[in-house]
């Protein structure tokens, strides 16, 4: 059975005099271990659909599962213990508290949950040993650089053992090489971790390191790749970034 999966999924913002349709019943399901990318232009649903999987915000119809939770039918504190628990996020703009250092960011998802404060900071630094920031552990968001920012978010995301990571543009406001570097650390996530990942990006070149491509139009899933053992990363590329102008 999938890990995460979604039943005519569907999201319209708006009153019913001037509806605006987001999603409009997307069937999707990911197993667990994969690395699935959403692709598609502006406006086409991406981080809409990202949302409403985290259960950060929740669907207009249809259903999203997580496991054997509906998060449907969960309620608001109920929902807000199973995104601290089993989903990890990492976002564009890391949102990292700018006052706390390293690890304490890190070990902010486990303090909350109740967990004493000794024990986080032990788990967050075993997190930033997975991303090769030991030794940025006592330092504070503005004394490391943007790439070592979002390795720090990642290991938020991993401290807590989740189900799934979801990345929302994690590479957008990154420069190529950090990009790269980071791209690699979720990737390796998946394949030494068994992490499973769901990541939004409108880059083919990040695109090019997940197992599956999903990619969106209008609200809708229109096009599927499958990329395992399909030709180099440069050729799948672009391929992509033919698709992706489609």
């Amino acid at each position: 059975m999938p890990i995460v999966r979604t039943d005519s999924l569907t999201k319209t913002y708006g009153d019913a005099a001037h509806p605006v349709s987001a999603l409009n019943a997307v069937n999707l399901a990911v197993e667990e271990g994969e690395f699935l990318a959403i692709m598609g232009p502006s406006g086409s649903g991406k981080s809409t659909l990202l949302y409403l999987l985290g259960g950060l915000e929740r669907p207009t119809s249809g259903q999203v599962w997580l496991r054997d939770h509906d998060l449907s039918k969960l309620n608001d504190n109920d929902l807000s213990r199973l995104r601290r628990t089993a989903i990890g996020f990492v976002f564009q703009f890391f949102n990292l508290i700018p006052v706390l250092t390293a690890q304490e960011n890190v070990a902010i998802p486990l303090i909350l949950d109740g967990m004493p404060r000794a024990q986080a900071l032990k788990q967050a630094d075993e997190a930033l040993a997975k991303v090769g920031l030991s030794d940025r552990a006592t330092h504070r968001p503005s004394e490391i650089s943007g790439g070592q920012q979002q390795r720090v978010a990642l290991a938020r995301a991993l401290v807590t053992k989740p189900a799934v990571i979801l990345a929302d543009e994690p590479t957008g406001n990154l420069d190529s090489r950090s990009s790269d570097e980071v791209v690699q650390m979720l990737r390796h996530t998946v394949d030494e971790w068994g992490q499973t990942l769901i990541l939004v990006t409108h880059d083919p070149r990040i695109a090019a390191y997940a197992d599956r491509i999903v990619f969106l139009k209008d609200g809708k899933i229109v096009d599927e790749n499958r990329l395992k053992g399909q030709g180099t990363a440069d050729q799948i590329r672009e391929q992509l970034s033919r698709v992706a102008l489609q």
